[in-house]
């Protein structure tokens, strides 16, 4: 809970900075460490009161959109106008995500660990990055039941804090009823249509690094500064899919579905994204990758200007 208060701070301070200046954000955040914790509690208890991963998502979005409102109200004039909203995004039953669990959730750690982990429960694990995690259903995002609410807020200058965690699936049963179903959706993947559809100028996820790279981790990393969204799916073997693979997907949606930019880099970096001076920007038209040496090859490439 206190490293949780601590990052939310610090994710405020950033947007806090954005909002001073004049923007208007809506804001959106992941729960996949969140709610795998929430499921292992959860777990832990007698079995009448296991909860599903529906409510665990519900869960983890009011906890993690309250500590995000909270920094910011500490931040901002107090006449501000802050929500925090329980966000329902719509799914197919029959989505293929339901039969093939990817979504990575909740700690990481060694194969060995993580297997003693679900012993005993209906549940699979998967690698992710050098380590192994449990993955959970994770249909895709078809339409979110509260846009109209958040995109009327929105223009009226509320700052709207929503589909946190992908928000929290529903299906629509025969009769047209709507019910919770066990899945955690993509955030990326969500968010890039919470974007289009609130109309944003320019759509950001921020991370813990400074772009996009190809060959990421290994001395020839090259960051990609720009592109557009073919030349970056052209190369979607080389990003993790776990981490870097959905935020990449879910820009290049976003910039296909609207004509306008998104753009992935580090929270502290968050003003001079807006700006275009730092992280990758993916738009339209169509353009070939520019790349960012590692030092290196910068060096390498003054010292024999023909190379």
């Amino acid at each position: 809970a206190a490293e949780q208060e601590k990052n939310a701070a610090r994710t405020a301070k950033e947007i806090a900075r954005i909002i001073n200046a004049g923007y208007r954000v809506v804001i959106t955040h992941g729960n996949g460490p969140q709610v795998g914790l929430l499921a292992l509690q959860s777990a832990a208890g007698p079995a009448a009161s296991r909860l599903p991963l529906d409510a665990l998502d519900a869960a983890s979005e009011g906890w993690i959109g309250s500590a995000i409102e909270l920094e910011l109200r500490n931040l901002l004039s107090k006449d501000t106008e802050i929500v925090t909203l329980l966000t329902h995004v719509l799914v197919d039953p029959e989505d293929p995500g339901f039969r093939n669990p990817t979504k990575p959730i909740g700690p990481i750690g060694d194969e060995a660990t993580m297997r003693g982990m679900i012993k005993g429960h209906d549940w699979s694990i998967a690698r992710d990055g050098a380590g192994w995690r449990r993955v959970v259903a994770s249909p895709q995002p078809q339409s979110i039941l509260e846009i109209a609410a958040i995109r009327r807020l929105a223009e009226t200058g509320v700052i709207v804090i929503c589909a946190g965690g992908g928000g929290i699936p529903v299906i629509a049963t025969a009769s047209g009823a709507l019910q919770g179903i066990e899945a955690v959706l993509d955030k990326d993947a969500t968010s890039s249509l919470l974007a289009a559809q609130t109309d944003a100028a320019l759509f950001v996820m921020l991370t813990d690094v400074d772009g996009v790279y190809l060959d990421f981790g290994t001395p020839a990393a090259r960051a990609v500064v720009s592109g557009g969204p073919a030349a970056l799916e052209a190369h979607r073997n080389a990003y993790q899919s776990g981490s870097m693979g959905p935020k990449v997907a879910s820009a290049c949606r976003f910039v296909r579905a609207t004509g306008r930019p998104a753009a992935i880099g580090a929270l502290a970096d968050f003003a001079a994204i807006i700006t275009g001076d730092r992280g990758t920007l993916i738009a339209l038209p169509e353009r070939a990758l520019v790349l960012r040496l590692p030092a290196p090859f910068r060096q390498a490439a003054k010292a024999s200007p023909s190379q």
